[in-house]
């Protein structure tokens, strides 16, 4: 029997888990909750492994009949997955770009053991801009070819290396999010400045390993903006969209094209765009890790996703393409 670890960072008990989470508020707690239990409900239902999953005394109880597992005390979190990891085969890590979260724990584990992306991968997709002129020079659409263009009439500032929407601001024209950029960025937080897209904001779920990059579903994701620009995540509607008709068709293209410009995207990995009435879809930032649009996606695909993330990492191992 295979061990396999779970641990999402939010519910996961480490010490610097919980100083994440005291700033994360309630809702990506809860959405960090829901993207643990859905990974360990689908592991579950796999005979050949025994699951265990990373918890706190608020993230109680853990999907019967998965073995709770708790850091010690003052262990941070990369201690605890590095020491995680030596026990199982297989280790799943739910966890934000955000100040090299997820990559310090890729870090800690054996890439033979890690389900997911590689370090090089995460280092390029925990920045936004970095990310868009990687993709723009391999010929794809983002908010870069928007930034002279006429139409441009708004401007969105947010972290360089954030996750769920948050501290992202809209601004009506770009000197005033000039000004905030300049404002958080001279207070040490590394920013990102964007043309704002029109259209129908969405994001992609794909199963990616080696030369192979699968669409499994297209997501309608909700965003709101209140009265000062401010934007939050909402939610999101898990495969929304049909992939047989032709805007399936395109972003099946789409995904396959930044599969190949992202070579180390592996497992679960999600994008968001905006479908812009004109240009068709453009990329607003690369996810190399679970998103909230795992939760209910394997039953909605009458899939088991988890045992397919599996064994593309043994396939890819099997061929030297960790």
């Amino acid at each position: 029997m295979k061990r396999i670890f779970v641990y999402e960072t939010l519910s996961g008990g480490a010490q610097a888990a919980e100083a994440e989470d005291r700033i994360a508020g309630d809702d990506l707690f809860a959405a960090g909750l829901a993207m643990r239990n859905a990974i360990a409900a689908d592991l579950l239902l796999l005979d050949d492994y025994e699951v265990s999953v990373a918890t706190c005394s608020r993230a109680m109880p853990v999907p019967a009949p998965a073995r709770p597992v708790e850091p010690k005390e003052g262990e941070s979190a990369a201690d605890f997955v590095a020491r995680q990891s030596d026990a199982h085969h297989l280790v799943w890590v739910v966890a934000p770009e955000t100040d090299g979260v997820l990559a310090r724990l890729q870090a800690c584990v054996d890439p033979a053991r890690w389900l997911g992306c590689d370090g090089p991968v995460i280092a390029l997709a925990s920045g936004k801009r970095s990310t868009l002129l990687h993709l723009a020079e391999a010929g794809i659409a983002t908010p870069l070819a928007f930034e002279h263009a006429r139409e441009t009439a708004r401007w969105v500032v947010k972290p360089d290396d954030g996750a769920g929407g948050l501290a992202t601001r809209l601004h009506a024209d770009r000197e005033a999010a000039c000004e905030d950029w300049s404002q958080r960025s001279r207070a040490g937080q590394p920013m990102a400045i964007e043309a704002w897209v029109e259209g129908q904001a969405l994001s992609l779920s794909l199963l990616c390993s080696a030369g192979r990059t699968e669409l499994l579903s297209i997501n309608r994701q909700q965003i709101a903006i209140d009265a000062e620009g401010g934007l939050s995540y909402e939610g999101v509607e898990v495969n929304a969209l049909p992939l047989a008709d032709a805007c399936g068709a395109a972003l099946n293209a789409l995904a396959t094209r930044v599969g190949r410009s992202m070579t180390g995207l592996r497992g679960f990995v999600g994008i968001d765009l905006v479908w812009h009435a004109q240009r068709g879809p453009v990329i607003i930032e690369v996810n190399p890790r679970v998103t909230c649009a795992y939760v209910g996606l394997s039953q909605a695909l009458g899939r088991n996703l988890a045992a397919e993330v599996i064994a593309s990492h043994l396939r890819d191992a099997a061929h030297g393409d960790l």
